[in-house]
């Protein structure tokens, strides 16, 4: 049975008729097209699939679809403004924090609202933060050394707390 849904993705309004059972992650990728978001357990486990609802990162193989009506989801395609890459991605790009990629824009979008929650980290923090997501690829460095400066660059860009009143109406 189809179900109609109306959502924000990357500041656009969307409206869609969907299964009831369809995974946000499915919705995403396969209707939208918004292929950055991955499918990598199915399990909720590796944060490949992290994109931000309200703000709030979370995983999106573990909610349905229609569990984000009326909300506004941002995914990895809709972080760079303007052609330029949102601090967070470039730091990625500039500390070498990737290696195959696939769990890059997870990584990216968990380490977004870990700032935007916690502007001032320590690497020690970064690696308890970023627990669940797995890079199958690395040794973590690259990327702990990519978030904080990633936290450094949305300081002074004013992104760090961007999105906080946000989070804070999503765990309200």
């Amino acid at each position: 049975m189809a179900i109609s849904i109306s959502l924000t993705v990357n500041g656009a309004p969307i409206s869609a008729s969907i299964e009831a059972n369809t995974l946000l992650v499915q919705f995403l990728r396969d209707q939208l097209r918004l292929t950055g978001t991955h499918i990598g357990c199915d399990t909720a486990q590796c944060g490949a699939c992290t994109v931000h609802l309200n703000g709030r990162a979370i995983k999106s193989c573990n909610i349905l679809a229609v569990q984000a009506e009326g909300a506004e989801v941002t995914t990895i395609e809709g972080l760079a403004k303007d052609g330029a890459l949102h601090p967070m991605q470039a730091a990625f790009k500039h500390c070498h924090g990737l290696q195959c990629g696939f769990c890059t824009p997870g990584m990216v979008m968990s380490a977004i609202a870990l700032v935007q929650r916690h502007p001032e980290l320590t690497g020690d923090d970064v690696r308890a933060e970023l627990d669940g997501n797995l890079c199958r690829c690395t040794g973590y460095h690259n990327i702990v050394k990519a978030v904080l400066e990633g936290a450094a660059g949305m300081k002074s860009s004013g992104t760090a707390h961007a999105g906080a009143s946000a989070t804070a109406q999503a765990t309200a």
